[in-house]
């Protein structure tokens, strides 16, 4: 990869430079006394063409050859105007005019030097400030309050494919989805509000039509005045993030279903053994063949139900649908039971009727495995498990109405050095036993639902030990589209 990047460089004048510097300023004071014998009007009043003529100098040139304008102006002075001649002495009046005329002088090319310096730090500011926005590898526009592009630099044009000539004074509309028109007018109003859209994720559209995954931040921008005059936005491209992060819940999830092929092998061996049986006798006794049948039916459907959930692990919807939250966590605790049973772990479940969500049941299986499984590894010699499923209202923020879905065991418990961070992709406290993926996996599962998710732990010896994980699920998850994080 070749990195582009723009140097800005300070001018540093040479002894050439500064020769002509102070050329200059001799020549300014000529040009004004030529300028003062030509005009009459000035004869009356020569020090106002000579001080331009330091000001002048002292702005394009600084302050050393100012000096020297303001005292070969004075030698001028004395020689045009106070004593053509040079035996005749000049009066107290005259040196005073005189002196007076060199530290107006000296001062104001002190000032113009000054505003010279701040307008050349300023120059030089907004030369690294451009530079900046032009090298980055981030996409950074500015447009109008009215969603017109007006600046354009090489992130954007790598990141959209647009040149610059191409995309400025069009719509911000071209680079938007057409199912996400709303979000861009809503960051319209906001902008004109004055407000500004904090990083968000969201989706743009190439100039090939390929959609882009964006992380995308928009800031106000106003004038001199404080007014505002548009508004700038900076989009990255997180497309190669997320499809490594979709990468690695699907590789979690067939693990998953990986961990749950013992589990099911243990559940379809009672079955598969009636059926045999079943079979056998069906063929000994032709009497009772037809009840043979109707039980070996039963056992089929038993299998067929085992399978219909293991699947549901595996099997992914494109919209959320509506069920009972405490019908999927049952079925996940069906899986385990046997399990769960050999490894002396005592359930406790307590659930309300039909509490009924907007969801996807396929990624809450997923969600309640995990939690299920991370709590019977930390319950090796046995224990307590206790489910709980109700509904609830949250007392704070939009306080939305869901459910809220606990998972207590009495384990080992999780270090309070590694609770900050349990949610974070590949970090694990089984060492060579874990992935570091599970509860990642969980954590997005639950932001796809727009709810949250809380831990506690206790690990203190001598005590009662154990963690709590605690889930909210809204009723209706909220749209993507509609966020503005």
């Amino acid at each position: 990869m070749i990195n582009k990047h723009i140097s800005i460089y300070r001018f540093e004048p040479r002894w050439s430079d500064r020769v002509a510097w102070y050329a200059s300023a001799i020549a300014a004071t000529a040009l004004s006394w030529c300028i003062w014998w030509l005009s009459p009007v000035l004869h009356q009043d020569a020090f106002v063409i000579f001080i331009l003529a330091v000001v002048f100098v002292a702005r394009f040139y600084g302050f050393g050859p100012a000096v020297v304008c303001t005292f070969s102006s004075a030698l001028v002075l004395d020689y045009s105007m106070f004593r053509p001649r040079i035996d005749v002495p000049l009066s107290q009046n005259e040196l005073q005019r005189l002196g007076l005329f060199i530290l107006i002088s000296v001062f104001v090319a002190g000032l113009a030097r000054q505003r010279s310096r701040a307008e050349t730090q300023a120059d030089e500011v907004r030369q690294e400030l451009a530079a900046i926005v032009t090298s980055s590898e981030d996409a950074i526009i500015s447009f109008t309050v009215d969603g017109f592009v007006t600046s354009w630099n090489r992130g954007a044009e790598a990141l959209y494919g647009y040149s610059a000539a191409e995309i400025i004074g069009r719509p911000l509309s071209v680079l938007v989805p057409s199912d996400r028109i709303g979000e861009l007018e809503q960051n319209l109003d906001r902008l004109n509000r004055e407000e500004r859209v904090g990083s968000y994720e969201t989706e743009r559209v190439h100039k090939s039509g390929t959609r882009l995954q964006v992380l995308l931040s928009v800031s106000p921008i106003r004038n001199e005045k404080g007014e505002l005059s548009g508004a700038s936005a900076i989009a990255r491209d997180i497309s190669q993030r997320k499809r490594t992060e979709e990468a690695l819940r699907r590789n979690e999830r067939l693990a998953t279903a990986g961990r749950l092929t013992a589990a099911i092998a243990h559940e379809i061996r009672n079955p598969l053994e009636a059926l045999i049986n079943l079979v056998y006798l069906s063929r000994r006794d032709a009497a009772g063949r037809d009840e043979y049948l109707r039980l070996a039916e039963q056992e089929i459907g038993r299998l067929d139900s085992i399978a219909q959930q293991a699947l549901g692990f595996v099997r992914e919807t494109t919209s959320p649908e509506r069920l009972d939250a405490s019908k999927v966590l049952e079925e996940v605790v069906q899986l385990y039971l046997r399990k769960l049973q050999q490894s002396k772990i005592r359930i406790e479940k307590r659930s309300q009727e039909s509490i009924e969500i907007l969801g996807y049941p396929g990624e809450l299986r997923q969600l309640f495995s995990n939690l299920i499984l991370n709590a019977m590894e930390s319950m090796k010699e046995g224990g307590r498990l206790r489910l709980r499923v109700i509904r609830m209202q949250e007392k704070s923020g939009d306080q939305r109405s869901g459910v809220r879905i606990t998972v207590a065991d009495t384990g080992s418990g999780i270090p309070v050095t590694a609770l900050p961070h349990i949610f974070e992709p590949f970090y694990t406290t089984k060492k060579e036993n874990g992935t570091g993926l599970g509860l990642w996996l969980a954590y997005g599962i639950v932001q796809k639902h727009t709810g949250w998710i809380r831990v506690a732990s206790r690990t203190a010896p001598g005590a009662s030990t154990g963690t709590v994980f605690m889930v909210f699920l809204p009723e209706s998850p909220a749209m993507a589209a509609t966020q503005a994080a």
